[in-house]
């Protein structure tokens, strides 16, 4: 048995794809690298507004905080105590539900007369 030969024309078209596959590679490498570099630089620039955001936000909250504060009773001073609630609990009407059961007492047994005579 002869062993298998290549030739030369399938190792160029085998070499070819494998060159045309690394090529492609190292394109979808680079623009995968491109993108993630970019979506950091936009992250950043959504996390730097936010912040700028948050930061204008805390402010209008501080500033109204302060307008709406009262200012505290003195210590000796003290409001009347308020009246404790009083709950009043009504019970609900019961529920009678009737069921009608047979106990064998409706009359049958004694028109049959089947005692022992």
């Amino acid at each position: 048995m002869r062993g298998m030969q290549i030739t030369k024309t399938h190792a160029t078209l085998v070499a070819a794809l494998l060159a045309v596959a690394a090529v492609l590679g190292t394109v979808a490498l680079t623009h995968t690298t491109g993108l993630g570099a970019a979506s950091r630089r936009a992250s950043d620039a959504a996390v730097a507004a936010k912040e700028r955001q948050l930061a204008a936000y805390e402010q209008q909250l501080s500033i109204a905080l302060a307008a709406a504060t009262k200012p505290l009773p003195k210590a000796g001073a003290s409001p009347a105590a308020p009246r404790q609630q009083r709950v009043v609990y009504h019970r609900p009407p019961p529920v009678v539900v009737v069921t009608h059961t047979q106990h064998g007492d409706d009359g049958r047994e004694a028109e049959g007369g089947g005692g022992d005579d």
